[in-house]
């Protein structure tokens, strides 16, 4: 079956832009793009989707994963050119594998959809699947090295932890992070500047861990964090400014005043509106 057939008109329509756009009296970028190339743009397209549904902006979601889906379909579109794969492969590989990783509900023996969801049974199904590949012989195996490194170890800590390789409760973990931040101490009291590299880097890895025994996404709490941060900081400059102070003579003491002043406002219209 064509992979354009029962498709919804406005998917059809996408899939027949693209088509036009590789085509001989295409878009010159369109036609000069491969898998490789595509792949910033992709990255992101995808953050600025995931910034969308942070900010609650329904018309930015639409947008954003409009935007996606054309790099996705021009990739699918530029892999059947290469003659690697279709779009319509890749829709039968992911079916295909739903029905592996769900069996109680897409493909129930007795007729009755059972529960299989739990983490444990997702990860014993995914281990069944790797054995049977060669290229795939470790539970950390399908992991992008691609992904920011804080996402990254956080999936990695989930995966492991899946099999056992966890610590047993909260306080574990958080004893950890005190473990790994005297191990930093003692490295920049020595002033080794390799052995910071590797415990800093070490503080970070534990730190994504206890955020998952948390059940907090570690990015996330991240760019929370980093949003609070730069409004804050620039009603910390537009209070300057109304005051007449200049930053970049500014003191440490007044620059310290300054942030404070603007932490309790912000407490204040907070507590005043709830």
């Amino acid at each position: 079956m064509s992979e354009t057939a029962l498709l919804s008109p406005a998917l059809l329509e996408l899939i027949q832009v693209i088509d036009r756009l590789r085509g001989p009296q295409g878009c010159p970028w369109d036609r000069a793009q491969t898998r490789l190339s595509l792949r910033p743009y992709l990255v992101e397209e995808i953050y600025e989707l995931l910034e969308a549904v942070e900010a609650g902006d329904a018309a930015g979601q639409c947008a954003e994963l409009g935007d996606s889906l054309f790099l996705l379909l021009l990739m699918a579109r530029v892999a059947r050119e290469d003659g690697d794969f279709d779009l319509e492969q890749a829709c039968q590989g992911i079916v295909a594998k739903m029905k592996r990783r769900h069996p109680g509900i897409l493909r129930p023996a007795d007729g009755e959809p059972s529960f299989d969801g739990d983490p444990a049974s997702w990860e014993a199904s995914k281990a069944q699947e790797r054995a049977s590949e060669l290229r795939e012989r470790s539970v950390l195996d399908g992991i992008p090295a691609s992904l920011p490194a804080l996402i990254r170890a956080h999936r990695a800590s989930e995966k492991v932890s899946r099999v056992g390789f966890d610590w047993p409760d909260v306080a574990g973990v958080r004893a950890k992070v005190d473990e790994e931040l005297a191990e930093l101490d003692a490295a920049i009291a020595c002033g080794d500047a390799a052995a910071v590299h590797a415990e800093l880097g070490d503080v970070l890895l534990t730190v994504a861990n206890l955020a998952r025994m948390l059940g907090v996404g570690p990015e996330e709490a991240l760019r929370d964090a980093n949003h609070r941060f730069e409004s804050r900081f620039r009603e910390l400059e537009r209070l300057a400014s109304a005051r007449g102070s200049d930053l970049h003579h500014a003191d440490l003491g007044e620059l310290e005043a300054l942030w404070q002043e603007v932490k309790r406002r912000r407490a204040g219209r907070e507590s005043g509106g709830a």
